[in-house]
This record gives C-alpha cells, sequence and structure tokens, in this order.
C-alpha cells in the first residue's frame, strides 16, 4: 500500500492510512492544549503573589513539558506506529505531523535521538520549572536557562539535519510552513525570550550578592 509521504520512494513497508481526519487531529490537541493552559492559569493564581509574566511561564513550561512527555515520548518508544492497525491518538497525530516532515514516519535516527532527549530530560525538567516558578525556588532561573538552551539546542539539530539530508521531507507548501516551520517555530522564539530573562536575572542576582559581599 502507498503512503502520502515524500519523497514517494520511501520504503514503508506494513505502513496503515490514517484513521483521523486532519481536523480531528488537530482540533483535540488544540483543545487539550488550551485546556492545559486554562488550568494552570487559574491554579497559577492561588501561588501567592506571582507576577503575570511568571504565571504566563507556568502556562508555557506545563504546556512544553506535557507536549515533550505526552507527545514526543510516545513517537520514541513505539518504532512501529505506522504500522498499527489500531492507532491510538498519538499514533495518529504523528502519521499526520510526518507530511510535514517525513523523518519521523521513518524514523531517522538524528531525529529519534533529539526527541528522546527532548522527552525523557527536557520534559520533566520542563513540569519542574513549573514547581520552581510557582514555588518561588531560587533555582528557577538557572533551571529555565539551562532548558531553553536545551530546547534551542534540539531546533538548531533538527533544522540542519534536515538541509543537510535534502530538505525535501514535506508533501507541499502546507506542511512545511505550517508543521515544519510554524509548529516548531514556537521552541524558537519563545525559549529565546525566557533565555534572555533568565540570564538577565542570574546575572543581577550574583551582581547583588557581589555588592552585600563587598
Amino acid at each position: 500500500m502507498g503512503h502520502p509521504y515524500a519523497p514517494a520512494e520511501l520504503d514503508l513497508p506494513g505502513f496503515v492510512p490514517l484513521k483521523l481526519s486532519q481536523a480531528e487531529i488537530l482540533v483535540s490537541y488544540l483543545g487539550a492544549s488550551l485546556f492545559v493552559l486554562l488550568a494552570v492559569w487559574l491554579v497559577s493564581g492561588r501561588c501567592g503573589r506571582l507576577s503575570k509574566t511568571d504565571r504566563l511561564l507556568m502556562c508555557w513550561w506545563a504546556f512544553t513539558g506535557l507536549t515533550h512527555i505526552m507527545i514526543e515520548g510516545p513517537f520514541v518508544f513505539t518504532p512501529d506506529f505506522f504500522k498499527k492497525e489500531n492507532p491510538n491518538f498519538f499514533d495518529e497525530v504523528w502519521k499526520e505531523y510526518s507530511k510535514g516532515d517525513s523523518r519521523y514516519v521513518a524514523r531517522d535516527a538524528a531525529t529519534v535521538t533529539v526527541e528522546g532527549i527532548t522527552a525523557v530530560l527536557e520534559g520533566p525538567a520542563s513540569l519542574l520549572a513549573v514547581y520552581a516558578i510557582g514555588s518561588r525556588k531560587p533555582f528557577s532561573h538557572i533551571l529555565q536557562f539551562a532548558v531553553c538552551l536545551g530546547q534551542l539546542y534540539g531546533c538548531l539539530v533538527y533544522f540542519i539535519t534536515a538541509y543537510l539530508d535534502g530538505f525535501n521531507f514535506w508533501v507541499g507548501p502546507f506542511y512545511f510552513w505550517a508543521y515544519f516551520i510554524g509548529a516548531n517555530s514556537f521552541w524558537i522564539w519563545i525559549p529565546m525570550l525566557i533565555a534572555i530573562r533568565s540570564w538577565k536575572e542570574i546575572c543581577a542576582a550574583f551582581q547583588a550578592e557581589k555588592v552585600k559581599t563587598n
């Protein structure tokens, strides 16, 4: 049976076509994401006098942490997701996303490695950042800065390897801009902004400590 991915000569023995439509997948994912954001926003309002920025950061870290663990995790540990006769929602997500980057359905080694590190390390660290911000832990900014660097590094590897491997993994312009570029862009500009903010806070803390000891 053929497949809808690029390049057309990609060999996917045992491929099972999508059972869910694009709309069903996107609406479910976006709905769950909005629920998480709203829930964290409401809960963060009960965590004392947190600034709106800190509350927004808690929402982001909860969203990205759960995405890394619950979406990317199943991809890493389910190598035969595109062959399953009775796929679950996460299998369908990756078959759909692979229209924008077929390296996922092809189980490209570099892609699986980056996603594995992201799911196993950055996912839990992101959820720890939610706790750290809400509890005003002193390691909050160091943790956020470190995770942001990991996310930015992962994005660099992701895009650079795509370029080096031929840059021909999407079925059309829509999937290139919406999936390959658009969906991943959030993990570039948001971590950059957070890293800059945390770096400034870390430097300010060191400067204050230096003044205090002099």
